[in-house]
């Protein structure tokens, strides 16, 4: 979402000038994972995550096809050194009811599980918002969320919690973080509106990273956010949210 403006290959380098340590990317099958490789090392950086399946977990005439993409995934990111992959459900259908498509979820969940936990990976499940960004999504609230991960059951998969999304769906950040951060693997921050950096809305971003650190969160920040006027400037305010 940054830098858009160069090659993704060209993305690397100004990250890393302004003192980040770590990436992340959306889908890993249209890059070309060598020069990813040969950018990470040149320039010091660690990949820590990147999508595992957009779905969809609630079609039960596919859900083998998607637990295949996620198994698949797996392999890849362990390759990577990757540890976390981004698992999307896909979009609510109209032909089963919600009951039996989140079952599938679980489902899904329950037989990637084995070969995310054999390799180290964690799935992190994402719930997103539908009223701006993902009209018909079928995972939208944090709560179902968690509860989905606790019905799997399993070390390798947690929750991924956009503050973003979750800003837009629900509000309640920290205290929803604080009594269930024992099952976030991950965390993407933007400001609303606009899915801008921190900084630039309604959210106080200071108080929520804060909050965040001090429930036991010790993992990334993921920046997906959009630049609203620079790259370089909307990074240097992410960054400066751990300084």
């Amino acid at each position: 979402m940054l830098y858009t403006d160069r090659a993704f290959i060209d993305r690397f380098e100004p990250v890393a000038d302004l003192g980040a340590d770590a990436v992340e990317f959306w889908t890993w099958q249209d890059k070309d994972l060598d020069a990813v490789e040969r950018e990470l090392d040149a320039h010091g950086l660690d990949l820590v995550g990147m999508v595992g399946t957009e779905g969809p977990l609630t079609d039960p005439g596919r859900i083998d096809e998607t637990v295949a993409e996620i198994e698949r995934s797996v392999e890849v990111a362990a390759d990577l050194d990757c540890p976390t992959l981004f698992v999307l459900t896909g979009d609510e259908r109209d032909d089963a009811s919600r009951a039996r498509q989140r079952e599938l979820v679980a489902e899904g969940l329950e037989a990637a599980a084995p070969a995310a936990e054999a390799a180290g990976v964690t799935l992190v499940l994402e719930p997103l918002n539908t009223a701006i960004d993902h009209p018909g999504y079928f995972l939208e609230a944090a709560e179902e969320g968690f509860d989905i991960v606790r019905t799997v059951d399993s070390p390798a998969v947690e929750l991924l919690y956009d503050v973003y999304h979750q800003q837009v769906t629900e509000g309640n950040i920290i205290q929803t973080v604080t009594e269930n951060v024992e099952d976030i693997g991950h965390v993407h921050v933007a400001d609303v509106p606009g899915r801008y950096e921190p900084g630039t809305g309604e959210l106080n971003y200071p108080n929520v990273v804060e909050a965040v650190e001090d429930a036991g969160y010790d993992g990334y920040f993921g920046f997906e956010f959009r630049a609203k006027e620079e790259s370089d400037e909307a990074i240097q305010a992410g960054l400066s949210l751990r300084e």
